[in-house]
């Protein structure tokens, strides 16, 4: 099979673009440029899938080397991540090599983006997968901080983002901060050791190769590979049509001004524009209102709703539900529904969104924005030779009514603007626009962010910053009935997927007021928010206080109860808790150490990993040996001298007895055991971090959690440790542990009497190995552990059937 045919029979097209043909027959680019409407998802994923030797119906032996295992989507906006997904899924299915996660001769396909739960993909390093998720999910990962999701996570997607992943960023005009961090990540990856190869591609109708030019990526901008159209590709009649496409530009007698932030300037401004999008709409067509805040586009799809009642509008913004989201794309794209329908949007639509239009209006924006935005007219040529028409509206140079541009970007807009008459993609300049001023990530913010541990004020570092300047990344939110309890939500699981509303800083800004809970791990409940909510949280609003219409989506001002989506509660992860140690039939200790060490190897052999192959063994053999400790086996309800369990159907670790501790973590126990027999040993250390770290809840630093109660005494204490603690003794698979007293002199900073202290044990690994290995390194002993509780667990369910 050559390439040309395997795309078509992905596709269900004719024959690929030219181009499409040389991004998979030819090395990688670094940089790919191409013109809307011109399929780059298809080129992009269908090139990925015949490197890695996918074709149809079968795997291939003859693969690419220097393509990794990992496709990563990273989209500027939610609404383009459903869309990718949908088109990809097909294609794979087309190809017959669509496939659940662990099924290793097919690919699997995973969604990344806000209340979506999918981590099945973290599970199968050794597996070909295609990830698609926002810049807000992904660079949050990326940078340790996982919006979203449980703090004790953040490590592993971090390790598998950043090794064997293939990063290719969309529409990177639109990322702002993003785009800068991303470039900054990829220098990372060239400078620090990593454990397989990644690599990072940028696409963009509107690409600029100096956008890259960042403080540590400077050094390889020249070096970057462009790949675009080129003279015998615009010679095919389908791409002629297309950069052909007629689209005549006019200005709209009407202007965005100063009192656009007050109620009556917006007012006005919004009801001109209603009677000039009426004027201009072609009931046999389908006219796209883009607009640059989500407030003006919810208050003039109000409008227009109540002049054409009986038609089936559409508005397109990213502050819906993720259920109201679906059914909103899947009217998007209903082509039975073009015809006489006016679609009113924000930026969500300007990018990657299949949508084509005989009429488009647009409030004026950025260069590279507008450009995209042209995108979605006449997309096709499908209306030449006659044509469609856009119309643009100006805005007044100030701060507010430029929001959330920058009011320069828009000078030298609007001087484009004002020249053009046709919008055609061969009519259209390439942007000379410099890369907006942001925040950059700096080497050692990079590393400070290794530290998943929040400082003693119980904040973390807001990265933020780095993932997007003009909206900053906000929060989301989810309803739910709690009248019997107003002031404080009944215990309750965490929010599905369907249920969660992104929102922006700005929208969130009078949540603390109307009531809002967030979730706190160490207080294992909802705790009610009483400070300026930071990006990335998951928040808790109660449903009778409003603030959300299914048509509009989040509208602070409406009081109307929300109805909750009715979906199963989500797990919550607390501090204390550790799920994998309850399973329905108990598992002795030494029984968990000698699986979790064959899962180990395992992973190390499907991997190639030979290097750290012994220090991985013996860390999974030792992860659980604190499970011996007198606390957990008190959990467990053992007596003192019962064997060690490693999983129990009693086990509870809020259980009200005087020798539960409520922060006792087992492997801090197990990583000091490990040390005071095996210190000073080749890569003890390494060792004792990757045991010590296997729940992701103690790993760089060392210190008693703000909940936890004091030892007896004024002796050390931490995670629920106490100084002089005993272990009982343990022989498993060759290895033996002594009956030991604990020590916690690790915890003091500088040389004591245990030598080194923990902080200077980690900073030294993470300077020997940088933070791509470690963390790989740290992921692999978890998921060997993740994959032998889980075979523990159904070996006894079909053992029963």
């Amino acid at each position: 099979m050559d390439y040309r045919r395997f795309f078509s029979e992905a596709t269900r097209l004719s024959s690929p673009f030219d181009y499409q043909a040389r991004l998979a027959e030819q090395p990688w680019p670094d940089l790919l440029s191409v013109p809307t409407g011109m399929g780059k998802t298809a080129a992009v994923t269908l090139a990925w899938l015949w490197k890695r030797g996918w074709r149809s119906g079968k795997r291939s032996e003859v693969r690419d080397a220097s393509t990794p295992s990992r496709l990563i989507w990273c989209l500027p906006m939610r609404v383009l991540v459903e869309q990718a997904e949908e088109n990809i899924q097909a294609w794979l299915r087309n190809l017959d090599i669509c496939g659940q996660t662990y099924e290793r001769d097919r690919v699997s396909v995973h969604v990344l983006m806000g209340g979506s739960n999918d981590d099945q993909w973290t599970y199968f390093p050794e597996k070909d997968l295609i990830l698609i998720g926002t810049q807000d999910m992904l660079l949050s990962r990326a940078l340790m901080r996982g919006y979203g999701m449980s703090r004790y996570q953040w490590p592993v997607p971090f390790a598998l983002l950043h090794n064997d992943s293939m990063w290719v960023f969309d529409e990177v005009q639109l990322m702002g901060a993003g785009l800068s961090t991303s470039a900054q990540l990829e220098a990372f990856r060239r400078r620090f050791p990593l454990a397989k190869n990644s690599r990072s591609l940028w696409v963009s109708a509107t690409l600029n190769k100096k956008w890259m030019d960042t403080v540590d990526l400077k050094p390889y901008v020249e070096g970057l590979k462009t790949l675009g159209l080129e003279e015998d590709d615009q010679q095919q009649a389908e791409v002629e049509r297309r950069l052909n496409s007629v689209k005549a530009v006019k200005k709209l007698p009407i202007i965005l001004g100063k009192n656009a932030g007050k109620k009556d300037g917006r007012d006005a401004y919004l009801k001109a524009l209603c009677e000039e999008v009426l004027k201009a709409h072609a009931e046999d067509s389908q006219t796209l209102v883009i607009l640059n805040r989500v407030d003006r586009a919810q208050r003039l799809f109000c409008l227009l709703r109540k002049a054409r009642p009986e038609q089936e509008d559409l508005l397109v913004h990213a502050r819906f539900r993720a259920a109201d989201r679906r059914k909103q794309n899947k009217r998007l794209s209903d082509s039975n529904s073009e015809r006489n329908r006016i679609i009113v949007a924000t930026q969500a639509i300007e990018a990657g969104v299949d949508i084509t239009s005989k009429v488009l209006i647009t409030e004026l924006a950025p260069w590279s924005s507008l450009v995209q935005r042209f995108g979605r007219c006449n997309r096709y040529g499908e209306h030449n030779p006659e044509g469609a028409k856009i119309f643009w509206i100006d805005i007044e140079d100030d701060e507010e009514a430029s929001r959330p541009y920058d009011s320069g970007q828009l000078v030298t807009a609007r001087q484009y603007m004002e020249k053009l008459t046709s919008a055609s993609p061969s009519d259209l300049r390439e942007s000379d626009e410099d890369r907006p001023l942001t925040a950059t990530l700096r080497q050692k913010d990079f590393l400070d962010l290794f530290n998943t541990d929040p400082d003693l004020s119980g904040f973390d570092v807001d990265v933020s910053d780095y993932i997007r300047d003009s909206d900053p990344p906000g929060v989301q939110v989810f309803w739910r009935d709690f009248e019997d309890n107003p002031n404080e939500p009944k215990p309750q699981g965490g929010p599905a997927r369907d249920e969660l509303c992104p929102i922006s800083m700005g929208q969130a800004k009078d949540l603390q007021k109307r009531g809002a809970w967030y979730w706190d791990p160490l207080d294992d409940r909802w705790v009610k928010l009483d400070r300026w909510p930071r990006s990335g949280m998951v928040l808790l609003l109660r449903a009778s206080d409003g603030g959300y219409i299914e048509e509009i989506g989040f509208d602070a001002n409406s009081k109307d109860p929300v109805p909750p989506v009715n979906t199963a509660d989500a797990e919550l992860d607390a501090y204390s808790e550790d799920d994998l140690s309850r399973q329905k039939h108990p598992v002795a200790l030494v029984d968990h150490l000698g699986h979790a060490a064959d899962h180990i190897m395992q992973l190390c052999n499907a991997l190639d990993e030979t290097t750290h192959a012994d220090a991985l063994r013996r860390a999974a053999l030792w992860h659980d040996v604190g499970k011996a400790h007198i606390v957990y086996k008190t959990r467990c309800g053992l007596a003192d001298d019962d064997l060690p369990l490693a999983k129990s159907p009693r086990y509870n670790w809020r259980l009200e007895d005087e020798r539960n501790r409520k922060v006792f973590r087992h492997e801090l126990a197990s990583a000091l055991a490990w040390l005071a027999q095996h210190d000073g040993e080749q890569d003890a250390d390494l060792i004792a971090y990757l045991i010590a770290a296997h729940h992701g809840k103690v790993r760089m630093s060392l210190r008693a959690m703000p909940t936890e109660d004091p030892a007896p005494d004024g002796r050390r204490f931490a995670r629920g440790i106490w100084e002089g603690d005993e272990l009982q003794a343990l022989d498993f698979h060759g290895e033996h542990s002594n009956q030991i007293a604990l020590r916690l002199a690790l915890m003091e900073l500088g040389e004591g009497e245990q030598g080194p202290s923990w902080t200077a044990r980690t900073l030294g690994l993470l300077d020997d190995h940088g933070p791509f290995k470690l963390a790989w390194l740290e992921t692999l002993v978890r998921l060997a552990d993740w994959r032998a509780s889980d075979e523990e667990e159904n070996a006894v369910s079909q053992e029963g059937a």
